[in-house]
């Protein structure tokens, strides 16, 4: 039975594409059949007269996953803003029902499958039109295990702290924490990772430089991570 792992983040721009992109790519190097999935991405730049889901594009080029990444998500909307407002603009709501049909798909295609959020864990997916959907209610229909990825700078303490409490009052599974922009050595980064290990009360499996080509954990580990979804 296919397994998955749902990479939600502390907030926009912390990094989930690229540290998701690296966890697919190492897990495809150790011979897994290992694939992608993402419900909703914004600020898509249209190419050809079509949006092109740049998420999608940039986890299956550096992890090598062959076919067409559009089809690896299921609402690519054009405005760069959250998706229920992107969605709002271009009269084109988010339905869980798609989200749970392709996400199904994906599963029987790949044997791990890991599925990438939009925004932070509080992120509206649908709302104001149609039935309101935010991104927590994903994670919970796919029935996934979750791993957080945090920064490392200064504020990460807080981020991570309160991304993982909320995820487990509204009964999700966060694992792990993933912290980006890495820099070794560092004395607040190091400190900031002892406290988030010691406040959330989940470990950080991983540490990624800027620039890092690899996740920086064996796969065997990595596939700890992963549980079987709904």
């Amino acid at each position: 039975m296919a397994e998955g792992l749902f990479v939600t983040g502390t907030g926009t721009d912390v990094g989930k594409t690229y540290v998701t992109a690296l966890i697919v790519k190492k897990l495809r190097e150790s011979g897994s059949n290992a694939g992608y999935y993402k419900a909703a991405l914004s600020g898509a730049e249209r190419r050809g007269g079509a949006p092109v889901p740049g998420d999608a594009e940039f986890v299956h080029r550096m992890a090598g996953i062959g076919g067409d990444p559009a089809e690896a998500v299921s609402y690519i909307y054009e405005h760069p803003y959250s998706p229920h407002l992107a969605a709002r603009m271009e009269g084109r709501p988010a339905s869980l029902a798609v989200v749970r049909r392709d996400f199904l798909r994906m599963m029987k295609k790949f044997d791990l499958l890991t599925v990438e959020g939009s925004g932070g864990i509080v992120c509206p997916i649908s709302f104001g039109e149609g039935p309101r959907m935010m991104l927590e209610d994903i994670v919970r229909e796919t029935g996934l295990p979750s791993v957080v990825v945090s920064g490392s700078g200064l504020g990460a303490i807080n981020a991570a702290v309160l991304t993982v409490s909320y995820m487990r009052v509204r009964g999700l599974e966060p694992r792990a924490v993933i912290m980006n922009n890495w820099t070794a050595g560092g004395i607040i980064e190091e400190d900031n990772r002892m406290m988030i290990e010691e406040l959330a009360g989940v470990p950080v499996v991983a540490t990624v430089a800027r620039g890092a080509d690899d996740i920086g954990i064996e796969a065997a580990e990595l596939r700890k991570l992963y549980g079987g979804g709904n």
